[in-house]
């Protein structure tokens, strides 16, 4: 049996599993490291690098970086906390993001980490790019103002429901979710039973008829700061 590894985060010695990642190891140790493209029962991506540590002086994403024996990682520095808060900012200036009428306000990952970040309002120009919303589906509908990218419902259709229902088109600013379908998400075979339709960290994937079901004051992060489960152990 491979031996326990020991790392150093923000002068905290904690012990990690010989194949996990950083972020893996801080969140048994109850370290909690911001993140947005990463969900527990999905393979993980990289994409959003809100995540990113410095490994002995180099920045990566701790939630695909292997915890190596030894390792001297900052998290918790002015330097990092400032360089995820722009990352969340260009998420609401790059999308049209409207927290007091969105269904999923409470609950949304985005917002709470810019609360946890202490970001409360945007200082970049705002976009506003227009994008459609597709409600053609019987039970979910998509609002890709919303969306940030994450590739959490590609990962959750591929590699969970079996089925391919998304994927990225397009570059840079103008890269979007898209279906596999030939005009929109009424055609593809998703379900709302598919992890693909609860894995969204916004209000861009939605399943319909569930709104404000939990009222304002009462959801997820209304009272507790996102990572709070985590920090608890």
């Amino acid at each position: 049996m491979s031996k326990d590894l020991t790392i150093n985060i923000d002068g905290k010695k904690i012990t990690a599993k010989p194949g996990q990642t950083i972020m893996e190891a801080a969140d048994a140790a109850g370290v909690y490291i911001p993140r947005l493209c990463w969900h527990k029962d999905l393979p993980n991506g990289g994409n959003c690098r809100v995540c990113t540590v410095k490994v002995d002086g180099r920045p990566q994403a701790s939630c695909v970086y292997p915890a190596e024996d030894g390792q001297k990682i900052e998290s918790d520095t002015p330097e990092l906390k400032d360089f995820r808060c722009t990352l969340v900012e260009m998420h609401f200036v790059e999308g049209n993001h409207y927290c007091p009428s969105c269904e999923v306000s409470g609950e949304c990952e985005l917002q709470a980490t810019a609360y946890r970040l202490g970001m409360i309002t945007p200082t970049l120009p705002y976009m506003r790019p227009k994008h459609e919303v597709d409600a053609s589906h019987p039970d979910i509908y998509i609002d890709r103002d919303r969306c940030i990218l994450c590739g959490r419902c590609i990962r959750a259709s591929v590699e969970v429901d079996g089925k391919s229902v998304f994927g990225f088109v397009g570059r840079g600013v103008k890269t979007k979710i898209a279906v596999n379908a030939e005009h929109d998400l009424g055609e593809t075979a998703i379900t709302k039973a598919d992890k693909a339709a609860e894995v969204c960290p916004t209000g861009a994937i939605v399943i319909k008829g569930k709104g404000f079901s939990i009222p304002y004051g009462q959801r997820k992060y209304d009272k507790k700061p996102i990572g709070s489960d985590i920090e608890k152990k």
